[in-house]
């Protein structure tokens, strides 16, 4: 058994396994080992790796993150997996999303078992296939059992995002006429360009009616139009794809209601499981953590994470990192921040299981 976590060499060291989405293996033996060491329960299951710590009795919280990366890409000016450190700073892909968070979590857990003051179940629950549409992570809690809080590790800078957008993806199918564009201005000829133009314009201001308090109004903007034939050929079809950022004051059964209203061309939701999210009123999770992190700010998350998967349970979103540097060149994450994250992550889990 290690004689005391080190969070930083446990960074390197998992940073250091290269583990794009769908070649978690290594890096989930890793973690395991690590946990063990560290007198902790642990196993790699069917769909991500748990650790638990504390006892059975009493209520459950959750700390959830990921395992796995987005590919390297280009640009970087070190080595990707080196784990190079310099000036404080950890580099590599993965090193703030989320490794940091990941190795954080490890070492509190066993810092709150040694502590002995755990009058519940610690779990730390690590998911493989997040940066894809294949997140084990539904999977991996639903075999953990009941849940009554959970905190999600992704870069916040220890800031507690107490919302998260949802997303909706939209295909904009605007219809019309093939033919010679000498002739479009003859009765009955409709452009299916001028047709998805005039709706995307529609689109601005279209879901300001609502505002939430920490994520602001529903967005949903054109990122691909696809139309054309030939270069004198009026196309028979124009398509657009939104990416709708969604707020919990919409359902997106009413999102995609409202596009259906206001718009002309057909509208087609392509996908909408990636719901909403915002830490419940009154959250007894949040209340402990604001003790252990008093000079955290609260707000809005714009990005989705494994939340989704948590959306009936207590949670607040907070880890080291900054979420600029998800899936950039020389990602990296402060050493000082890591070691800071260790000391909520161990405080809250007291604080919330005492």
């Amino acid at each position: 058994m290690r004689s005391s976590p080190d969070e930083a060499a446990l960074l390197r060291e998992l940073v250091a396994i290269p583990s794009v989405s769908g070649t978690e293996a290594a890096v989930a033996r890793c973690a395991v080992e690590a946990a063990r060491s560290l007198g902790l329960r642990a196993e790699i299951a069917p769909h991500g790796v748990v650790v638990t710590a504390g006892r059975e009795e009493g209520p459950s919280l959750a700390f959830v993150s990921h395992l796995d990366t987005v590919p390297p890409g280009e640009g970087w000016t070190r080595e990707p997996f080196a784990a190079d450190s310099e000036d404080g700073r950890l580099y590599g892909r993965g090193a703030s999303d989320a490794k940091a968070s990941v190795a954080a979590m490890l070492a509190a857990a066993a810092d709150a078992e040694r502590a002995g003051r755990l009058r519940g179940r610690l779990l730390v629950i690590l998911g493989f296939g997040e940066e894809t549409r294949d997140s084990t992570m539904a999977a991996a809690v639903a075999a953990c059992g009941p849940i009554d809080a959970a905190v999600v590790g992704e870069p916040t800078g220890l800031d507690f995002a107490v919302a998260q957008r949802g997303l909706m993806m939209v295909d904009l199918v605007a219809h019309g006429t093939q033919g010679h564009a000498g002739h479009a201005r003859e009765p009955g000829f409709r452009n299916a360009l001028v047709e998805l133009a005039r709706d995307l314009v529609r689109l601005d201001g279209l879901f300001d009616d609502r505002e939430h308090p920490a994520l602001g109004r529903v967005t949903a903007t054109p990122t691909i139009a696809e139309a054309g034939v030939g270069r004198n050929v009026t196309p028979r079809t124009a398509r657009a794809l939104l990416d709708v950022r969604s707020t919990p004051d919409w359902t997106h059964a009413e999102i995609a209601e409202r596009l259906r209203a206001s718009l002309a061309s057909e509208v087609v939701v392509v996908s909408e499981r990636l719901v909403p999210c915002q830490t419940p009123h009154g959250s007894r999770l949040l209340e402990a953590a604001v003790r252990a992190r008093p000079t955290s700010r609260h707000y809005g998350s714009p990005t989705c994470s494994d939340w989704v998967f948590l959306k009936d349970v207590d949670v607040v979103k907070c880890g080291p990192g900054d979420t600029r540097l998800s899936h950039t060149p020389d990602e990296w994450v402060s050493l000082a921040e890591v070691r800071a994250a260790r000391r909520f992550y161990a405080q809250l889990a007291q604080e919330y299981l005492s």
